[in-house]
């Protein structure tokens, strides 16, 4: 079984997602589907961030992005999830759709920063449930 047939990929933003596809681009070849997962965090009893219905529609615009860059390359799927950690969204994402792998950019930011706002990618890579593929960044390459 190849352990990349199957790639769940979260996006954070539009920008996120044109950046994790020119990221993931150039893996593709052994990939059978991409499951693209943009996760809506709730607050947790606390007011949400923005109303709901707005976060679904730029959910979708994010996830739209995504099949635009990969989509004539490998089959995709799109998910929007809803909870208070998106680190367990994507795991959990993962296990529903049987997928082999999580491949994520990580994105910038200054340590105190991702200490004050948690960091997904940490989260990501500590005690992951199944492979998680860090993908270089396109443009450092340049």
């Amino acid at each position: 079984m190849n352990a990349l047939a199957h790639l769940v990929v979260p996006v954070a933003s539009e920008a996120d997602a044109r950046a994790t596809g020119a990221a993931l681009r150039p893996y593709l070849d052994g990939v059978e589907r991409v499951t693209a997962i943009h996760v809506i965090e709730k607050a947790g009893g606390a007011v949400d961030k923005a109303p709901l219905a707005k976060r679904r529609e730029d959910a979708a615009e994010f996830l739209a992005v995504v099949e635009s860059e990969i989509g004539d390359a490998v089959a995709v799927d799109t998910r929007t999830a809803f909870d208070t950690d998106v680190v367990d969204a994507v795991f959990a994402a993962a296990a529903d759709a049987g997928a082999t792998a999580v491949a994520f950019r990580p994105r910038g930011g200054s340590r105190i920063v991702r200490l004050l706002t948690g960091d997904t990618a940490t989260g990501l890579v500590t005690d992951p449930e199944i492979p998680v593929i860090a993908l270089p960044d396109p443009a450092e390459g340049e």
